[in-house]
């Protein structure tokens, strides 16, 4: 084996041993992330989560070139939104679609095109412009596309399920919530999944009950009446 040989051998091993730290420090990050999101409550979420960012801002550092932490790093900013101001919210929301959609220009395929579906997320749960960005038609443009990544990944058919529902396409939406329930469980993310696929079965149930009401005229009457049975 000559010079060159054994160069070219210790740099492609090199990137084959960053690459698995990456995906083991992402790993790791997730399933934090999921232990603090699932199984936490809003006090201590509002302590977990800046420990969570500065972890992600790290990684980033670390490998200021991969998609991976700039994705991790806007999921944990989404989520730490929801306990902070509405103007602080708003502002960390805005730098989250700005590192996604930087995450896609690096690797539109990192983590399962992942990019695609909290994008996505965004622009369909934020309102429009002049109060921010939210956009139906570009979220559903994103989430096609990660399922063009990832059809059978249940991230990917849940959120896509989740947009249908809130545009009332109920009937859409249940064939996707079906395939994110037959999505296979990560081994490493096993509790992650398992809470996903939970909410999954909760909405896939909620589905069918707005078909029966709105499929019976009596009933759709008491949907959404202020009379409570006491």
């Amino acid at each position: 084996m000559n010079k060159a040989t054994i160069v070219v051998f210790l740099i492609l091993y090199s990137l084959r041993l960053q690459a698995a730290d990456l995906l083991g420090s992402i790993s790791e990050l997730e399933s934090e992330w999921a232990l603090a999101y699932y199984a936490k409550s809003d006090i201590q979420q509002r302590q977990l989560y800046p420990a969570l960012l500065d972890k992600a801002v790290e990684l980033g550092k670390r490998y200021p070139q991969a998609a991976e932490p700039k994705i991790w790093q806007a999921t944990i900013m989404i989520t730490n939104a929801s306990v902070q101001s509405s103007i602080t919210a708003l502002s960390a929301l805005e730098a989250a679609r700005l590192l996604l959609e930087e995450a896609i220009q690096e690797n539109p395929k990192a983590l399962d095109g992942s990019a695609y579906i909290t994008l996505g997320v965004l622009y369909y749960k934020l309102p429009a412009w002049p109060v921010s960005f939210g956009d139906n038609q570009m979220a559903e443009k994103l989430l096609k596309t990660s399922l063009e990544i990832n059809p059978h990944g249940i991230d990917a058919n849940y959120f896509y399920a989740d947009f249908l529902l809130e545009q009332d396409r109920e009937r859409e939406a249940e064939e996707y919530l079906q395939k994110a329930l037959q999505a296979p469980v990560r081994k490493q993310q096993v509790y992650a999944d398992t809470q996903l696929q939970n909410e999954v079965k909760v909405a896939l149930t909620n589905s069918r009950l707005k078909k029966e009401n709105t499929g019976n005229r009596f009933m759709s009457l008491f949907a959404n009446s202020s009379y409570v049975s006491k």
